[in-house]
């Protein structure tokens, strides 16, 4: 079950896709890890589907990895009394906190933290931008608006306060049903929705813990101006382009991305590129030119993993689009140019830091210089593999681990194929164990070298402090 590429692809599990046998295509085509949207679906679909995955984890004996996404607080407004209403320019509109069914007057907007935050001039933004009101007058519970962007408004469409830092936490009520079942059927990462602050990682993390790993979506530009501070607390980032290119200009939003990956590779923070990456796929068996590009360019800029959402959840051509997504990442991992800028974007280890980062930058010089076959790490926590995909070296990391709740979290990791083994209590048993299973994985044959990594003594977390050179 080896990939043959470094990129991974996740894919959104939903009504066309759940099945246990389109599950096992969708693996086969290249998925290294499911999300399943909290938005959607109920207790019971979500307990099915995890059986399902773990099912056919048992069945491979490959680790796969479960993403749990959270719904956020996403801000809607109520519903009308006769149907969609048309909003036209120059009109008068007020939202207020009145649940009676709305007209083309006025509708129901049931998030008073909205109207805390709001001030004249401020604009709101309807149904993902395609209308825009802005504020004239507003109090605790109302804000009466005039219609620039007019259009047709039906209930229960999303509004975005662009600019605002809105009073809300990131985990709702529902949210925290949701990560009570997330965490007890043993989801490996946990997305966190509508992330503003690093307050809002903190604030997950005291309730997580260490039973799940945590990604922070960025889709607010409030978390753009505290980005550095967000991807240090959290385990991983999704660049999250729908509602980011809702709440400011869509012509920033490639910039922001490229900005995004370069500060996780920095930090050594797994980053996945999300929304519209084949959105064409989800009626069409092929994508567009320029969605293409749009996946390559990821892959060119050295992101971890890229995301289906729509195309595999709900579109017509789910296995399709885990096929071209996999093609397109081959396609540009063995252009020449690939490499050339992944070397040109990487951030060497920092003078001073600690005597993992120095193993791990020896070791990405050690198999440049001797063209290594594979890179072996042993690790406890993920931590030695996640060191070691930061460098984004020559050749594939083998990770092998103990803990199965590790390998699964790897599966998200540039570069790492994650395998659950046995422990090891010595060097020399380590290096036989390596040789074996480089071999059985089909990482490296006779008379090739492996570099192994790990920490010693063993079982020690965050230990990285050896490197030793082998021959199969």
């Amino acid at each position: 079950m080896r990939r043959t590429r470094n990129a991974k692809i996740v894919a959104t599990l939903g009504p066309a896709s759940s099945d246990p046998d389109t599950v096992r295509q969708l693996f086969l085509a290249g998925v290294d890890v499911f999300r399943l949207n909290f938005s959607h679906g109920s207790a019971d679909d979500h307990r099915a589907r995890f059986a399902v995955l773990r099912a056919l984890e048992e069945e491979t004996g490959r680790p796969i990895g479960i993403l749990a996404d959270l719904q956020g607080p996403k801000l809607r407004v109520g519903t009308f009394a006769n149907g969609p209403v048309q909003l036209a320019e120059g009109a008068a509109f007020r939202l207020d906190l009145d649940a009676t069914p709305g007209t083309a007057e006025r509708a129901s907007l049931p998030h008073p933290e909205i109207f805390a935050a709001l001030l004249p001039g401020a604009d709101l933004l309807l149904d993902d931008g395609k209308l825009r009101l802005v504020v004239e007058r507003c109090g605790a519970d109302f804000a009466d608006t005039r219609v620039a962007v007019g259009g047709r408004l039906s209930e229960r469409k999303g509004v975005n306060v662009p600019g605002v830092v809105l009073p809300i936490t990131a985990l709702t009520a529902k949210d925290r049903r949701d990560l009570d079942l997330a965490l007890e059927l043993g989801a490996d990462w946990i997305a966190l929705s509508f992330v503003q602050r690093p307050e809002d990682v903190s604030e997950a993390r005291a309730l997580i813990g260490d039973r799940a790993a945590i990604v922070s979506k960025l889709e607010k530009p409030s978390a753009i101006e505290q980005l550095d501070a967000i991807v240090e607390l959290s385990d991983a980032i999704m660049v999250a382009r729908g509602d980011l290119g809702v709440e400011m200009p869509a012509e920033r939003v490639p910039a922001i991305q490229k900005r995004i990956v370069r500060s996780c590779r920095r930090l050594g923070k797994p980053v996945i590129v999300a929304t519209q990456m084949l959105e064409s796929m989800i009626d069409s068996p092929v994508p567009t030119r320029a969605e293409a590009s749009d996946v390559a360019t990821a892959i060119y800029d050295g992101a971890d993993a890229v995301m289906l959402s729509a195309e595999s959840a709900s579109g017509k051509h789910p296995i399709e689009a885990v096929k071209m997504m996999n093609r397109i990442i081959e396609e540009v991992e063995g252009d020449p140019l690939y490499r050339q800028l992944i070397e040109a974007s990487h951030t060497s280890a920092r003078a001073g830091g600690d005597v993992a980062e120095a193993v791990c930058c020896a070791m990405r010089r050690v198999v440049s210089l001797l063209h290594a076959s594979t890179i072996v790490c042993y690790t406890g926590s993920g931590q030695t593999s996640l060191r070691a995909a930061r460098e984004r070296p020559e050749s594939p990391v083998l990770s092998l681990t103990p803990n199965l709740a590790t390998a699964r979290r790897l599966a998200l990791v540039w570069g790492v194929h994650s395998v659950h083994t046995q422990d090891v209590s010595s060097a020399e048993e380590m290096t036989e164990v390596a040789r074996q299973t480089a071999q059985r994985e089909r990482f490296a044959g006779p008379g090739q070298f492996i570099v192994t990594i790990a920490g010693m003594p063993f079982g020690t977390p965050g230990a990285t402090n050896l490197l030793r050179i082998a021959t199969v």
